[in-house]
């Protein structure tokens, strides 16, 4: 499902934030991205939907070419790669079901399946009452449940997910780690970077531990192995 060969990044700052990273990732894998802050977590994420780009290597995600998608090819590859973020980056203009729709609009799906969808996710994170409000009148928590709704109306093999319960309190972290588990289990990919040591460490699933840009450990079952 993803793969990268020998990726290199270097900003034009002259920061290298990747150096050699080789990994592959299955399809229906849950896997978190840790590792001390600064140590190239984020790009790493950010690559495999294509926000930025190689400097050097290879980079396949869900069949495309990362390297070589074309800036007008890229909302293709997006409805196939679903993006969550801690800061939640909704439309604060739009109500819930507006956010959640909007992912569809931006592909032209029809009204008839687009309201289809929107329900479907609503009632997977549990917002179905809160259809009509907007991003302000919600917790951090039920905005963040959105965010996870948008990411999976277009039906994604994988979502990537760049510390998503960064902003939440330890009961909404959990919440949200309990919905990823019921996409994961559903056969979706996640991928998740992540600061939070307690859910890495309660729920034991495969860890890629970042530092200073080269993996330093691949574990099945692996912890989160930092102090910070």
């Amino acid at each position: 499902m993803i793969e990268m060969q020998d990726v290199w990044k270097e900003y034009n700052n002259g920061v290298t934030a990747l150096q050699g990273v080789s990994v592959r990732i299955a399809q229906g894998e849950f896997v978190y991205v840790v590792g001390p802050s600064g140590a190239g977590k984020s790009t790493f994420i950010k690559l495999m939907y294509r926000e930025e780009r190689p400097t050097k290597g290879h980079i396949f995600v869900g069949g495309f070419n990362i390297e070589r998608l074309r800036d007008r090819q890229i909302p293709f590859m997006r409805r196939h790669v679903g993006v969550i973020f801690q800061d939640f980056k909704l439309l604060q203009k739009l109500t819930v079901e507006e956010n959640v729709a909007f992912a569809m609009e931006v592909i032209e799906a029809s009204k008839r399946l687009t309201r289809k969808r929107v329900k479907e996710m609503l009632e997977l994170v549990g917002l179905v009452d809160k259809a009509k409000m907007f991003p302000n009148e919600l917790s951090g928590g039920e905005q963040q449940r959105v965010a996870v709704a948008r990411a999976l109306v277009n039906k994604p093999s994988v979502i990537v997910a760049d510390e998503p319960t960064g902003n939440l309190d330890p009961d909404n972290s959990w919440q949200i780690l309990k919905l990823f588990e019921r996409v994961n289990d559903r056969g979706t990919t996640i991928v998740m970077a992540t600061h939070n040591r307690e859910l890495v460490n309660a729920t034991r699933k495969r860890v890629i531990a970042i530092e200073q840009g080269q993996i330093a450990r691949d574990e099945e079952r692996g912890d989160y192995g930092y102090e910070d």
